[in-house]
This record gives structure tokens, sequence and C-alpha cells, in this order.
């Protein structure tokens, strides 16, 4: 039986590296998915989970517990990406492509892989589908910050408005309003492609 979480950012916080340890492997590929999924490629979403692994352990010994340490992971994952966007754009650093996941988790590469092969009785209709697929993350990354990481939570990782509005510390509402605009302004960007 595997430790509970928080018996784990305890011991973590008192610094225990082995405790610490299995909270990486416990959490470090959906905490990758997501820096993969809003930054566009593996190298970058590589050192954000590092940062923000490392962001986390500096920050256990004043974790509370008054939200789960994965909404919390994801708070800081957030904030992880956001401030390398924003160097980026001090630096005017462009997008240069996204790169095939390879190390996403089970659970999305399996419903990627599902896609693909669902129903499919050649392998150009394979082709077809992962164009599709590339083109759809191509518009994606093309979206303000705002509106990608909206879709990301809630589109491709599939989180509940609640937990949307945790991580990003504000209101329901403004998490659906916000949704809502992402989803138009992908709809007439897709268009385009």
């Amino acid at each position: 039986m595997h430790p509970a979480d928080d018996i784990l950012v305890k011991q973590s916080g008192k610094g225990d590296l082995d405790a610490f340890e299995q909270l990486v492997k416990r959490y470090q590929n959906k905490i990758y998915n997501l820096a993969c999924r809003f930054l566009g490629n593996r190298v970058d979403a590589d050192d954000l989970t590092q940062e923000t692994f490392i962001r986390l352990y500096r920050s256990l010994p004043r974790f509370r517990g008054e939200s789960s340490l994965m909404t919390w992971l994801y708070r800081i994952t957030v904030n992880v990406c956001r401030d390398e966007l924003r160097r980026r754009k001090r630096r005017n650093i462009v997008f240069a492509g996204f790169v095939e996941d390879k190390k996403a988790d089970t659970e999305n590469n399996n419903v990627y892989r599902n896609y693909l092969h669902a129903g499919v009785s050649s392998p150009e209709e394979i082709l077809e589908r992962k164009e599709f697929c590339s083109t759809v993350q191509l518009c994606l990354h093309s979206l303000p910050e705002k509106y990608r990481l909206i879709l990301v939570m809630r589109e491709i990782r599939g989180m509940s408005y609640k937990e949307i509005a945790e991580i990003l510390q504000c209101p329901r509402g403004t998490v659906k309003s916000r949704l809502y605009s992402a989803r138009q302004v992908f709809r007439k960007r897709f268009k385009w492609e």
C-alpha cells in the first residue's frame, strides 16, 4: 500500500528525500503532460516539470492542506509555465512548433491511440487523423495564454470547473466565461487552418 499524499508531504517537509521522491514519481507525468500541452515542446516541459518540483519542495513546509496536493501542484505548474512565457515574450522567442508528446501519461496516450485507430481501415486514415491532431495542437498554441491554459485544463486534462477555479484562484463564473471565449477564439482560428 502506498502512503497517502498528506503523509508524504509532511515527511518531505521535514527533509525526507525518499518521501519527496515518491511524490515526484506519483505526479511527474501529470505535471509534465500539462506543461507540454501548455508550452508545446518536450524540452521546455522537462525543464519546467523539474522547476515545478523544485518549487514544490521549497514550499512544502508552508503547505496547509486547504486544497489537494494535485490542485496545488497544478497551480505551481501554471505559475511556472506563465513565468516561462513571460520570459519568452521579453526575449521575443517565437513558438517553433509542437513536438508529439512521447512521455505523456498512459491515460492520454491510450486516448490518443484509440482516437487514431478507432474504425480506421487504412494507414492513410491514420495519417489524416495525425495531421488533424497536429493542426489542433498548433491552433491551440496560437491562442493567447489565458485561453490556451483553460482549454488544456478543461478539454485535454478533463478538469472540473471547481478544480480550474482553485488552480487559477478565480471564481467559477470567470472560468466558465473564459472557457466560452476560448472555445470561440479556437473555433475561429481552427477554421482558418
